[in-house]
């Protein structure tokens, strides 16, 4: 990115902060995604080189830092350094007034599955699970085919995730178009009331469909609309 050629701090904060996808590589690391991997999985439509450049360039900046992975083997893990960690702050601030102001401009295309199912990942809640290994498949109508099918796995106080049906029994089946799925993740709308227009349909353990209000998780924005 081209300087802005400004001494004021707002212009040199946004040459660094305000690049295209940089907010929302920084979102990622923020939420616990450290590997090259995850951070794609947060951002799908970010290619590889472009995802690759921008790390280059927060390292660079002195807002990100490589490590070792911590499992010990030869992965390499990237981590907010105190300057990256300063900048939750305005990533919060900045997503708040998205949720605000912004709703109003989202098309269809920007109602991603695969992005709503990793954020629902790490933000289901998994003490409201059996203790015994637990699959919620998810089917979304409208979505292309490649990601219309998710199965959700709860075992040993971990969410895992699948693209591909691993075998398991389904304990729960949740039918429903991407966008109605999103809005309730986003505060937008209510079970309830997707229930009741048919627009989200629960199948399979009646445990599992009672609390699927609980356990579903939402984003940390749901509640600031």
């Amino acid at each position: 990115m081209k300087g802005y050629g400004q001494f004021c701090p707002v212009a040199k904060g946004a040459e660094i902060f305000g690049e295209r996808w940089t907010p929302l590589v920084v979102r990622e690391l923020m939420s616990g995604s450290h590997r090259f991997n995850e951070l794609r999985r947060g951002n799908p439509l970010m290619s590889p080189s472009m995802l690759s450049q921008r790390l280059k360039t927060l390292e660079a900046a002195g807002v990100v830092e490589r490590r070792p992975a911590a499992d010990g083997s030869d992965n390499v893990e990237y981590h907010l350094t105190p300057a990256g960690e300063d900048l939750g702050p305005i990533v919060m601030q900045l997503g708040l007034w998205g949720q605000r102001w912004a709703r109003s401009q989202l098309t269809p295309e920007d109602y991603d599955p695969a992005l709503l199912m990793w954020d629902l990942r790490r933000r289901v809640d998994v003490g409201q699970f059996p203790e015994r290994r637990t699959v919620v498949f998810f089917e979304f109508l409208d979505a292309p085919r490649k990601t219309r099918y998710w199965w959700l796995i709860v075992a040993d106080g971990a969410a895992d995730l699948c693209m591909k049906n691993p075998g398991h029994e389904i304990d729960l089946h949740v039918r429903s178009k991407v966008e109605t799925l999103c809005e309730i993740w986003m505060g937008n709308s209510t079970v309830r009331r997707a229930l009741a227009s048919g627009d989200l349909q629960l199948h399979g353990e009646q445990s599992l469909e009672r609390g699927f209000e609980r356990w579903l998780g939402y984003s940390v924005f749901a509640q600031t609309g």
